[in-house]
């Protein structure tokens, strides 16, 4: 699974690209969870309520982005890295 970003600049905190309807996997502090890119609704999974604000609140801001890399993982090419947080 191609890695495209540390959302927190931690590193047990990192966003992977998969198939299906266009989402993301977010790990962070042992704590897995999928977000679909067009609305950032959580739809497996668990996450800090803390920390998932801050990962729809990332998504929000590179939405763009997001489908963008998403476009080329599903082409099996290497997405590009986003900037995290800060």
């Amino acid at each position: 699974m191609p890695t495209i970003k540390h959302v927190f600049r931690h590193p047990h905190s990192h966003v992977f690209l998969q198939h299906h309807a266009p989402h993301i996997h977010a790990e962070c502090q042992g704590q897995q969870a999928v977000y679909l890119i067009e609305t950032g609704e959580r739809i497996s999974g668990n996450m800090p309520p803390n920390k998932e604000k801050l990962i729809q609140a990332w998504m929000v801001i590179h939405k763009d982005e997001l489908f963008a890399d998403w476009a080329l993982a599903v082409k099996g090419e290497e997405p590009f890295r986003i900037e995290p947080l800060r």
